[in-house]
């Protein structure tokens, strides 16, 4: 790949240690290595873990200046959001960063001198219209005010599909600059694992967006086991545990590995997910898909994947009797997944992000702004990039 604007060698980038956005930190940190890129990585909303300090050892890269300041979406989070901001910028002044990528909103507006990225993994006012179908009570109104200047304020804005791009739009918008950038994910099987008899899910299993409850209330009427793997317990401490369910608990990511490979079935039949890491870990593992009926994953996965309405039962069940029963159905479907994922790789995630680098500093150091020249500098298509209403395909 050839990239035509400045390339940076110093990025600062936040990231939770709570979600699926640490996976997607360490994928982009690994894939920018190969460019010599230089990371600190400022972690927030809890302690990394035994194994995310391993990841992190495993990257020359990255320097991690770790925090447990609450996150945005957290209850009453903002004075840890003000002492955070300014810890953000003591590592500004110390590091000295080319490009600011941030994976969270309220900090977008802080006075920044290096030039700001937002990328907007999900949202709070999007997940609430999608799982309650009615937008988010006056208690959010602070979140609102918050994400709203912080994406303002953004040099560039990324969502990692249309939909959700769309969604950030519609509560946040316009912006000044914005792109599609999917996400990827590199999965090594360490061996050949023979497929079972068996329906998986995993996440959050209390996040009402990921609709599992769905799965568990369905599971009963199925021939094969439904076995579970997340958190099964909510901020609450409620139960949601179903007898006819097998619950694996938080799994590593190996030991999940495992679980996804064996597989014959993943089923997500989600209500709200903005991208779905879970769904394309089970693709690479030749899992046949059934997914929830929405935009984001019709975006991903539509001709690959079984498609039910998050709110019918009878259809989610009939999808996967359908599975069960028809086992050359299962291998078609988990054959045009995999091609897929197979292409939802790191390496695309990082030059793209590469890109998206070089342009932001090439307008704010004043050069010529030409999207034409990322777009010929791109090797693998279906990127789009607005710049103030111009948009071109990368």
């Amino acid at each position: 790949m050839t990239v035509a604007f400045p390339v940076p060698k110093r990025v600062l980038m936040t990231a939770d240690t709570v979600g699926g956005v640490w996976t997607y930190a360490m994928e982009l940190c690994h894939a920018l290595g190969a460019y010599g890129i230089e990371i600190v990585l400022a972690t927030m909303g809890a302690p990394l873990s035994r194994s995310q300090r391993t990841e992190v050892a495993a990257l020359g890269n990255i320097k991690v200046s770790e925090s447990d300041y609450k996150l945005e979406w957290m209850s009453e989070p903002w004075d840890d959001v003000y002492s955070a901001g300014e810890w953000l910028l003591r590592l500004e002044d110390q590091f000295q960063p080319d490009v600011v990528h941030l994976n969270n909103f309220a900090h977008g507006s802080l006075p920044w001198r290096a030039p700001k990225m937002v990328v907007g993994h999900s949202c709070v006012l999007s997940w609430w219209r999608a799982t309650k179908g009615c937008d988010a009570p006056p208690e959010w109104n602070e979140y609102r005010t918050r994400v709203l200047e912080g994406l303002a304020l953004a040099d560039f804005v990324v969502a990692p599909t249309n939909a959700m791009l769309m969604a950030l739009e519609e509560h946040y918008g316009p912006f000044a600059g914005s792109a599609v950038i999917p996400n990827g994910r590199s999965i090594s099987k360490t061996r050949l694992r023979s497929k079972r008899n068996f329906i998986l899910g995993a996440g959050r299993l209390w996040d009402e967006g990921k609709n599992i409850g769905a799965l568990v209330d369905c599971a009963a009427d199925l021939p094969w086991p439904v076995c579970l793997a997340g958190e099964s317990r909510d901020a609450n401490s409620r139960e949601t545990r179903q007898p006819q369910v097998r619950y694996l608990g938080h799994l590593s990511q190996r030991r999940l590995q495992a679980w996804y490979e064996r597989a014959a079935i993943f089923a997500a039949p989600a209500k709200y997910e903005p991208f779905g890491l879970s769904i394309l870990e089970a693709a690479l593992a030749d899992c046949a898909l059934v997914l929830g009926d929405i935009p984001s994953l019709r975006e991903n996965w539509n001709g690959a994947a079984l498609f039910v309405p998050p709110d019918d039962l009878n259809a989610l069940e009939a999808a996967l009797q359908k599975l069960i029963a028809t086992p050359r159905l299962r291998c078609e479907l988990s054959a045009k997944a995999r091609d897929i994922a197979s292409r939802l790789t790191p390496k695309r995630m990082g030059e793209s992000y590469l890109l998206m680098y070089s342009n932001v500093l090439a307008r704010t150091h004043g050069a010529a702004s030409d999207t034409a020249v990322l777009a010929r500098a791109h090797t693998a298509p279906g990127i789009t990039t607005t710049w103030k209403g111009t948009s071109c395909a990368l």
